[in-house]
């Protein structure tokens, strides 16, 4: 078994907070009391986002299976949580029903955090998403995250299949997070509509966004914040500072934890990464066009594939996504972690083969070991 990664949060409180009695937050996966903070030194906490993708052709149990291998590799070799996205009604995707999915993935695994990278909340019923977690939380105790995002995960028609209104813009977000919560919570002496399972269990949740929006509602509610940088990377910066600076604690969460997601694909050369990253280039171009996005064979130019604009508009997307050598990557991660301090670090990895997908996510964690996140972390 390939040794574990040790990972650590960063303390940002300001010096007069620093002597406070503390409990890690729950919705962090840490459960030890600590009363002492002291100045040490910890590696990059990483983590998996799964999207479950389908090649073309590929029967989806064969995807969710390797999901599942994916899964109890990034286990063994210390990734903190494993997440499984949303997505409705997209050729390619096998993420729709992700409460199942996480289900099944925790039963394949021991101990890695599995949650949701996220529920598209106002596609569901809260209680029936407070039910789903709380039950899983029942099953899996202590394992379960419950990401949360607005976005509706897929087309003005899907909407409507899901009985979303097609008037909803997301503005009432807010409100369906905190009825989510009360379900999630203590019982209210008034509480008349209970989730069973659910109520009390309180599940962990932390707000997904691609812009400010998200930011400022996770830092008014002391919510940990995960930003898509794999979908809105130039929205990252803004955001990061955005939470950081507007961040309000509260009982689940005494200072910001900031989590990025990010492409990254790491391979023997540079040659080899960048010709690996023609599959999430090509499924990119497909979904612009409103084509099915199965993962399609790596090529070795994109040239003949796409006109001057698709071009231009599939690298400002993936703009973000560090790709390499061990040596490239590691650059890259360094440059991430300078730039916006971020407490995790969520690793989205697209590759055609799955054993390139593993041996990329083999290779971060090695390289995330190396990176070190320096501050005041608690110890107790």
């Amino acid at each position: 078994m390939i040794q574990e990664i040790q990972v650590g949060i960063v303390d940002t409180r300001v010096p007069g907070d620093a002597g406070a009695e503390m409990v890690a937050p729950h919705s962090l996966g840490l459960t030890c009391k600590t009363t002492a903070v002291q100045a040490t030194t910890q590696s990059l906490a990483v983590s998996v986002l799964d999207l479950i993708a389908t090649r073309a052709g590929e029967p989806t149990g064969s995807a969710i299976a390797k999901s599942v291998e994916l899964a109890r590799y990034a286990e063994q070799l210390g990734y903190r949580r494993y997440w499984v996205a949303e997505h409705h009604s997209i050729q390619g995707l096998a993420c729709s029903a992700t409460p199942v999915l996480i289900g099944h993935i925790a039963a394949a695994t021991k101990t890695i955090r599995v949650g949701s990278g996220g529920v598209m909340l106002p596609n569901h019923a809260p209680l029936v998403v407070a039910e789903q977690f709380g039950t899983l939380e029942a099953i899996y105790p202590g394992r379960i995250d419950l990401g949360l995002g607005r976005a509706p995960g897929g087309d003005v028609q899907t909407m409507r299949a899901l009985r979303r209104g097609l008037a909803q813009d997301g503005d009432d977000f807010p409100a369906l997070v905190e009825e989510l919560r009360t379900y999630l919570g203590p019982e209210g002496s008034s509480q008349v509509v209970k989730a069973i399972p659910g109520q009390n269990s309180n599940v962990p949740i932390t707000l997904l966004g691609s812009s400010g929006f998200s930011a400022q509602l996770a830092a008014a509610l002391g919510l940990p914040f995960a930003f898509a940088a794999h979908i809105a990377p130039e929205h990252l910066y803004s955001a990061a500072q955005l939470y950081r600076e507007r961040f309000q604690p509260s009982k689940v969460l005494p200072k910001p934890y900031l989590l990025v997601a990010v492409q990254v694909i790491a391979a023997e050369t540079d040659a080899a990464a960048w010709r690996l990253f023609t599959t999430p280039q090509q499924r990119v171009l497909r979904a612009i066009r409103g084509e099915p996005v199965e993962w399609l064979p790596p090529v070795d130019s994109m040239e003949h594939l796409w006109y001057d604009a698709e071009r231009a508009a599939v690298e400002n997307r993936m703009r973000a996504a560090i790709v390499g050598s061990d040596a490239t990557v590691q650059a890259g991660l360094e440059i991430l972690v300078s730039d916006t301090h971020p407490d995790e670090v969520i690793v989205v990895t697209e590759t055609y083969e799955h054993f390139d997908r593993v041996d990329s996510y083999r290779r971060v964690a090695h390289i995330a070991a190396k990176i070190l996140a320096t501050g005041d972390t608690y110890a107790g």
